[in-house]
């Protein structure tokens, strides 16, 4: 069993290096519902970037740990980074964030993982690498929160075993769970073990209807899947539509707070981690919610995940200025 600690979050998981690309010489192409679009570029061409931004140390685990920090919780994070220069820039904007680094590992066979973000009308396409990794979950002082999310492809069924162990070791410890496209492509069976030990799980709609295997965008049906399957609370987001909490017996709905929209990476994360430092705060689910929504909003107003993420006093004043929209029960389960 693991010591004690004051950690309120152990974030794990993958971190990046992202290059943001703003561009204008493309098009969009629809289906007839404009739900399932493509954007498209001359092909064998030279396409003009207007902008480019580069941002290190983000990535799901690293954007969850950085965001509870700034909101005044206690956050430290497990992640492999490569032994290269974005990976040192990493360990350092980490710490600058006031993350612990102590289960930072650094990588000397492998570089840091790179993602190239395309942004195109206030929307972003992601071209995603992840480097292969060999996953050793260290000996982690008991928090009050694990937080898991997107990992390596290759590494990831050995990471959640060890989670898992983890885990039964320190039946205390509360597992807030975020699944990465790697996580969710390994099924819903597969992913049972983790989701009968989940406090929390974050999903986006398309998400929980891909986990679950089901034909259906419907938040009751959605819920009340993964409640069945052990989850005791489901957040479900669904971007500029709002998003959805459930703790079993009731859901709530809140939509997005207004304000200008930059770009949407890293929204869902900012929602997260807001959510999840409210409730290590003692504050209830309609709260985190709005916790989470006031983080979101504000990070769409900047390219890329970390530098719109906000401290407490930021957040309470977006809540605040949009006082009209508050939780409000969608339905009984």
């Amino acid at each position: 069993m693991s010591r004690a600690s004051t950690f309120d979050v152990i974030a794990v998981g993958d971190t990046t290096q992202d290059v943001f690309l703003q561009v204008s010489d493309a098009n969009l192409q629809c289906d007839i519902n404009h739900k399932h679009c493509k954007i498209c570029f001359d092909f064998a061409d030279k396409i003009a970037v207007e902008k480019k931004t580069d941002i290190a140390a983000v990535g799901n685990a690293a954007n969850n740990a950085i965001g509870v920090s700034r909101l005044g919780r206690t956050a430290a994070l497990y992640t492999i980074v490569g032994d290269d220069v974005q990976g040192r820039l990493a360990a350092d904007v980490l710490k600058e964030n006031g993350v612990d680094t102590q289960y930072l590992v650094f990588d000397k066979a492998h570089g840091t993982n790179f993602s190239a973000v395309i942004n195109f009308q206030g929307e972003r396409t992601i071209l995603v690498y992840h480097e292969p990794r060999d996953y050793r979950l260290p000996a982690l002082a008991a928090p009050r929160w694990v937080y898991l999310t997107s990992a390596s492809g290759q590494g990831v069924a050995a990471l959640h075993e060890q989670v898992l162990n983890y885990l039964a070791q320190n039946e205390s410890v509360r597992l807030a769970f975020n699944p990465g496209t790697h996580q969710m492509h390994l099924g819903r069976e597969k992913l049972l073990p983790l989701l009968a030990r989940t406090e929390t799980l974050f999903l986006n709609r398309e998400e929980a209807a891909e986990v679950l295997g089901v034909d259906t965008n419907d938040v009751a049906t959605l819920v009340r899947g993964f409640h069945e399957l052990g989850v005791k609370v489901m957040v479900l987001t669904d971007g500029p539509s709002g998003s959805y909490a459930s703790d079993g017996e009731t859901v709530w709905f809140l939509r997005i707070f207004a304000g200008p929209v930059i770009e949407r990476t890293g929204s869902g994360d900012a929602f997260g981690s807001g959510y999840l430092a409210a409730r290590a705060s003692g504050k209830d689910i309609p709260e985190a919610m709005l916790w989470g929504n006031g983080n979101a909003t504000s990070v769409v107003q900047y390219i890329g995940a970390r530098e719109g993420l906000l401290d407490e006093g930021g957040v309470t004043k977006i809540i605040e200025n949009n006082s009209a929209a508050r939780p409000e029960v969608f339905v009984k389960l």
